[in-house]
């Protein structure tokens, strides 16, 4: 039970976000976005992504590990059901209401895993981490049939995301029931961890490859659609790169943190979200597919090692939680800027080669950082 309902509420981490994608354009024509008011829409959740979760710890420490998270999955349904509702102001409200649940369970997973899981770090993590992206697989691949079939527009489909997050919050409630309050009673670690250089080089790994993961999970349909490419093949093109990323984040953690050293994994996996960045800008519809999986392998991996080493280098849950809700908020602000400076370079070069070019810079200043990240220390004894 206590495996179901961790798993279950991973699958809610990103569907909130990636339904966007697939709707966009109907949602931009339906309430009269421009281009850089459609990117905000993800923009504002990944601000919220970092600008609430530092209040995790604190949560954590009043209430619990456990009944933040079944709090935040309860939130997540109502922010779904709110931006559905008409007017751009509820739809960016809703939309942030949900990503700063988000933001909340995003910090808690890694310290739930250090404290339900402590010999298991590097399985549950790829559970956890594969988990977060078949839940935004499953939301990429279904809005737009789920829509078709049921008839009830974007808005509804948005409503109806909320269904899972209240099945998970189902499944935990048992667990935060019995969960203890204030479970994290020991001495406040943040000072220690603020001042560990580790703590900044996952931080970067974290925000560069989130800035380059949630720049295509909010315009790669757009970039296939401009490229000629018919609008429900450029949704299963995004369900794609994240169905891989399911395989690819489940596997690399349990061989990455069998080692001391995950530089190699690191560098390998920037290197591949590279070669999907150049096939979008050389030949997008050439082989697309080919760059979807590339691209997914890249990215997977990428996600899940920066959430590996966010768990393996702190020795308990409330250092796993403060290191996380510091690489997390600070990574989740700097990947605030990626969809937003997309769109708006999209708008005034007139086409996806300037965006992308950016893409390929953050890219390498990315793999530079998981390669100082990567390094084999200790949190304490970092800094």
């Amino acid at each position: 039970m206590l495996l179901a309902g961790f798993a279950l509420a991973a699958l809610n981490l990103r569907p909130a976000i990636a339904g966007v994608s697939p709707l966009l354009d109907e949602i931009m024509n339906d309430v009269g976005l421009t281009p850089a008011g459609g990117g905000a829409i993800t923009t504002v959740m990944v601000v919220c992504l970092g600008v609430f979760g530092p209040v995790t710890p604190m949560l954590a420490r009043r209430v619990g590990l456990d009944r933040t998270l079944l709090a935040g999955l309860l939130v997540i349904a109502a922010g779904l059901v709110l931006r559905g509702l008409d007017g751009a102001p509820v739809l960016y409200l809703g939309s942030a209401l949900a990503a700063t649940a988000i933001a909340v369970m995003n910090v808690s997973m890694p310290g739930i895993v250090k404290e339900h899981f402590p010999t298991r770090v590097n399985l549950l993590t790829g559970v956890y981490v594969s988990c977060v992206v078949a839940g935004a697989a499953a939301a990429s691949a279904l809005v737009i049939p789920l829509e078709r079939a049921t008839g009830y527009g974007w808005r509804g489909v948005s409503a109806l995301l909320a269904v899972p997050a209240l099945l998970a919050a189902l499944f935990w409630l048992p667990q935060a029931l019995r969960g203890q309050a204030g479970g994290q009673n020991g001495p406040r670690p943040f000072g220690m961890v603020l001042r560990s250089r580790v703590t900044w080089y996952v931080t970067a790994l974290m925000g560069l490859q989130s800035l380059t993961f949630y720049v295509m999970l909010a315009w790669l349909p757009t970039i296939f659609l401009e490229a000629g490419l018919p609008a429900d093949q450029a949704g299963y093109l995004l369900s794609l790169t994240n169905a891989v990323q399911v395989v690819t984040s489940l596997a690399v953690p349990v061989l990455a943190g069998r080692r001391a050293s995950q530089v190699p994994y690191v560098v390998g996996a920037g290197a591949l979200t590279v070669l999907g960045y150049l096939g979008m800008l050389l030949a997008p519809a050439a082989a697309p597919w080919l760059w979807m999986v590339v691209l997914g392998i890249g990215q997977g991996a990428s996600f899940a090692l920066a959430l590996l080493i966010i768990a393996l280098r702190p020795s308990s849950p409330a250092e796993v939680t403060a290191l996380s809700a510091v690489a997390q908020s600070v990574g989740y602000a700097i990947a605030a800027v990626g969809p937003l400076l997309f769109g708006f370079l999209r708008q005034v070069s007139g086409g996806w080669t300037v965006p992308l070019l950016a893409g390929l810079g953050v890219l390498a200043v990315q793999i530079v950082a998981g390669w100082l990240a990567g390094r084999p220390a200790t949190l304490g004894r970092a800094g």
